[in-house]
């Protein structure tokens, strides 16, 4: 199993405080990773680290066999990375239609509106009026249309109804069975991740403190 991305010894520090303390954490390619951790655990910080939105303020980025901590966010996007944060991920002032065309090579949004048939009512709708749960479908679909090799979510089931949720998980598990890699952060492993997922890190307090496979982590965290 080849590794796409890791962080090495990797710490972030947000003023005074650290928020990732030299961690280690390997993503593999073509599969779906997921961070776990609750508010403060420092998985939404590994994400952006890993995306270069977040600088380190020691250790490596290394993607592809290549060392790209100094690499700006924008030029890892060139590269084919995509990063879904979880707040401010869509263009609020623009319609649906305009957000999806966007995203898409080829400006077609069927492959987003296949996944999300709630959206051809919202076309023409600014996607600043939509509701939580309509703003993340509008999100996920970047990740559905780009044509990046590389995902990065932060928390892509906010807001959406748990049978939404169930369904973009199972497309993200869909994606990496297809050949791309798949980084989800998420305060809880829902079922349907954790079914569509191969690898799983739990963060607490900016260190990590498991890595393996979904079920042993569901063993481990029970009670």
């Amino acid at each position: 199993m080849s590794v796409e991305i890791r962080l090495e010894a990797a710490r972030v520090r947000y003023g005074p405080l650290e928020a990732l303390h030299g961690i280690d954490l390997a993503v593999a390619g073509n599969r779906l990773t997921v961070l776990l951790g609750r508010n403060g655990s420092g998985r939404t910080t590994a994400l952006r680290a890993l995306a270069g939105t977040v600088p380190l303020s020691a250790g490596r980025v290394v993607w592809q066999g290549a060392d790209v901590t100094r690499l700006p966010a924008y030029a890892r996007a060139r590269r084919g990375m995509c990063l879904i944060p979880d707040v401010r991920a869509v263009f609020t002032s623009l319609t649906v239609a305009e957000n999806l065309e966007l995203a898409a090579p080829d400006g077609d949004p069927a492959p987003a509106l296949d996944a999300y048939p709630a959206l051809r009512a919202l076309l023409g709708r600014r996607a600043g009026t939509l509701s939580g749960g309509e703003q993340r479908m509008v999100a996920v679909s970047r990740a559905l249309l780009a044509p990046a090799r590389l995902l990065l979510l932060d928390e892509p089931g906010q807001g959406m109804s748990a049978d939404v949720e169930a369904r973009t998980h199972a497309l993200l598990g869909e994606l990496a069975r297809s050949g791309r890699t798949v980084v989800v952060a998420e305060q809880s492993l829902a079922p349907g991740l954790a079914a569509a997922a191969q690898v799983v890190y739990e963060l607490r307090r900016g260190a990590v403190a498991f890595g393996g496979e979904p079920a042993e982590w569901e063993r481990t965290a029970r009670p």
